[in-house]
């Protein structure tokens, strides 16, 4: 019987079955090549035998810090990170050592969203990134770091993200990264001169309620949330499954802010986006625990959405009400921006080839507003206000420090209703930062509208080259 039980616990001990406890575990998150966020308290966890002490060691500073895993075997440190720099290692053990080579310290951005932020640098088959290949080819610079969150849509919250590892850049990591995260983290690591990395969570096609959870969802009642058991038929567009599977186990890493690109799965239903957007960029900053951080997001591109199964047409089917939406949450969500690519959409690709302009645009807003640069224009025209007299009606913006110009082009996009409703084409003149809208078939003007068409390419502009968002000062 001895010689039995011996021979069995070899064979187990062979064929490497848990027989004793696992070595420590860091989360997915924590890889070799990692950036940190500089001058910041940021958590570190990971997981081990149950009331097993970790020791984290961090080589900046020389300091050691310790945790007990909890009775799930999750441990968690917080350690303090000095000014960008680096290379560094830590060191993580609870008997057994594992070290952590080449961490960066410095600005730490996510990035989320569906196609639009996850096709990368060497773009979708038949679907190219403008210019990608020159700049995948001089991509390389060891103080860009990436990391791409492994897809996962599933019913119940997960406490670990799929594996990955975060990776140098350099051209075969580059051209297989989100461009709009790559052009955004490349304009910040030159004006700033500090590491940056940037971890890619997002989902081509994904809704914005597969990113919410089940409690922030339960105040849009018409929402069906799974329960587990359910079959996900929509792996992008079931209501929380990525929010589980993707984005709670990332929660809480030491970030600077996020960037956002998302909005056209749900273009069909604007009027209920303009409620959801606030309300999942309030709780992803609930979760992270940094109070309001930096939320910057791409209004979503002109696009003919009528070629798109099921082929719906007219009323609020135009994608001019969602880019609408968008713009009406800009006052809704503290510390925000949006850039605006009204400008290179294209008619029959809802993947505009720009990406260059989309992540630049965010990064402006990034460079201004959260790092404090000044001397250069970071903010697209805003509609500010309407103001009627005669025949005549004037729109005002925001963000004209400099005034407006339509480069020499004649302004074609405008449009002017009177109390009956009818919209008609405007002619418009830039008087410095305001546009004077006539129609010959408007006497009583009530109501105007901006490149409000669900594809238009927008032909107004600051004079630092950032275009107008659309608008409808009505709510018809």
């Amino acid at each position: 019987m001895f010689n039995i039980k011996v021979t069995v616990y070899f064979l187990i001990a062979f064929l490497g079955l848990s027989v004793a406890r696992a070595d420590v575990k860091p989360g997915s998150l924590f890889t070799d090549n990692m950036v940190l966020q500089q001058k910041a308290i940021v958590p570190i966890w990971g997981w081990t035998d149950a009331g097993k002490k970790v020791k984290v060691s961090t080589s900046w500073n020389g300091k050691n810090y310790s945790s007990t895993a909890d009775a799930s075997g999750k441990w968690l440190v917080k350690v303090e990170t000095p000014v960008a720099g680096g290379p560094y290692d830590i060191t993580i053990s609870d008997g057994k050592a594992l070290k952590l080579n080449n961490v960066l310290i410095g600005e730490v951005w996510i990035l989320g969203g569906q196609s639009n932020m996850e096709m990368p640098m060497k773009g979708f088959k038949g679907q190219p990134v403008l210019n990608s290949n020159d700049a995948i080819l001089h991509s390389r610079n060891n103080k860009i770091r990436v990391y791409t969150v492994p897809r996962s849509s599933i019913t119940e919250k997960q406490t670990n993200s799929k594996p990955s590892v975060w990776k140098v850049a350099e051209p075969e990591s580059v051209s297989n990264f989100s461009a709009t995260g790559y052009y955004f983290g490349r304009l910040l690591n030159e004006m700033l001169d500090v590491p940056v990395g940037l971890i890619n969570v997002n989902y081509s096609g994904s809704s914005i309620e597969a990113w919410m959870s089940p409690e922030n969802l339960n105040q849009f009642p018409e929402i069906k949330i799974p329960v587990k058991g359910d079959t996900i038929k929509a792996v992008s567009r079931t209501p929380t499954t990525l929010y589980n599977g993707m984005l709670y186990p990332i929660t809480g890493y030491g970030i600077k802010g996020g960037i956002y690109y998302q909005g056209e799965s749900n273009y069909e239903r604007p009027d209920r986006y303009e409620e959801m957007f606030p309300a999942l960029v309030k709780e992803w900053r609930q979760l992270w625990g940094q109070g309001d951080f930096p939320f910057y997001y791409v209004q979503i591109a002109p696009y003919n959405y009528e070629q798109l199964p099921p082929f719906n047409k007219g009323g609020k089917f135009n994608s001019a009400y969602l880019r609408d939406a968008q713009r009406k949450a800009l006052a809704k969500i503290p510390n925000s921006g949006m850039a605006v690519v009204l400008d290179i959409g294209e008619e029959n690709n809802i993947h505009p080839a720009n990406k260059e302009a989309g992540g630049k645009r965010l990064a402006l807003l990034a460079l201004a507003n959260t790092y404090g640069l000044k001397g250069f224009g970071s903010a697209s025209p805003m509609y500010k206000s309407l103001t009627i007299k005669g025949n005549e009606a004037t729109i005002s913006f925001d963000n004209v420090p400099n005034g407006l110009t339509s480069f020499g082009k004649e302004l074609s996009t405008f449009e002017i209703a009177g109390a009956n409703k009818v919209f008609y084409p405007a002619k418009a003149k830039i008087n410095g930062s305001s546009v004077t809208l006539t129609s010959v078939n408007v006497k009583e003007p009530v109501a105007v509208r901006y490149a409000f068409k669900d594809f238009v390419v927008g032909d107004l502009f600051n004079t630092e080259g950032l275009p107008a968002s659309s608008f409808r000062t009505d709510d018809w």
